[in-house]
């Protein structure tokens, strides 16, 4: 049930999603830097578009040349990074205070929030915003000064909204589900920046410097990658390599205009187009 290929042709920047397009956990998936190579040849730019908040740029850079996948930090967006400047646009333009922070994240997040100039704290009494990402180590007392956080009128903010987390073993509890706990200990719902959410795209089209029109996003997840792109207008294409399989796709109300098996099939694609 693919949409016809040939707008293929007006791609000049593609939006890759990583866990479960580039990458299952520490095992690259086919094709990665071949299709980045095929992207650079045709004169097109491209950007990994990430709800995972747990890295800094930097450090998936690090994470992607141990699979010998070769890319630059600013050829990286993470929901932490979107997250931090999406706050500091709301301190800029909108009158929030730059308070302290009190964050459930990892090095990816407090880097972010740190570079964009917001302090951080431990003290629920202290801060000013509660920002929840994934976070492979919490225990239950961060939880615990969170939560008491939002309690007490920190404003909640969440790095992105995906329940699960692929990994070699299967699907793990993502951020989503850090948030649900949250929001149920608190009575309080979050604000979610990444995916679907327009910003995290009109950030990393505002990066690449290209129209909506001309951006293909590739994401294995209807509900976060394709489901938030479309009503922006960009491209889609489901990638089977990941969480959303095949009737899925198909099955949604606005299904992605391809669906392809994995990155080389989405390469053909694009030289067929």
């Amino acid at each position: 049930m693919n949409r016809p290929a040939a707008s293929l042709r007006t791609v000049r920047g593609v939006l890759f999603d990583m866990d479960g397009v580039i990458y299952v956990g520490d095992t690259p998936l086919p094709g990665v830097q071949d299709a980045l190579d095929y992207l650079a040849e045709t004169g097109r730019s491209f950007l990994f578009v990430t709800n995972n908040a747990s890295k800094t740029p930097e450090q998936f850079v690090e994470k992607l040349a141990k699979m010998h996948i070769r890319v630059r930090p600013q050829q990286v967006l993470g929901s932490a990074e979107a997250t931090a400047c999406w706050l500091a646009g709301q301190v800029e333009h909108h009158g929030w205070p730059r308070g302290p922070v009190i964050v459930m994240g990892q090095a990816g997040l407090t880097t972010a929030l740190t570079n964009a100039g917001f302090p951080l704290t431990t003290n629920p009494d202290e801060a000013v915003y509660a920002v929840a990402g994934i976070n492979f180590e919490l225990t239950y007392e961060s939880l615990a000064n969170v939560t008491l956080a939002i309690r007490r009128g920190a404003r909640f903010i969440g790095t992105n909204a995906d329940v699960t987390y692929p990994s070699e073993r299967g699907p793990l509890p993502g951020a989503g589900s850090i948030l649900a706990l949250l929001a149920t200990a608190t009575g309080q719902q979050p604000l979610v920046i990444g995916k679907p959410n327009a910003g995290m795209y009109e950030q990393a089209m505002a990066r690449l410097g290209i129209t909506p029109a001309e951006t293909l996003m590739v994401g294995d997840r209807y509900d976060t990658d394709i489901s938030g792109a479309i009503p922006l207008g960009l491209q889609t294409a489901g990638i089977l390599t990941g969480i959303t399989t095949r009737a899925e796709f198909e099955q949604a109300a606005l299904p992605p205009q391809l669906i392809v098996n994995d990155l080389p099939h989405l390469i053909e694609a694009f030289r067929h187009a």
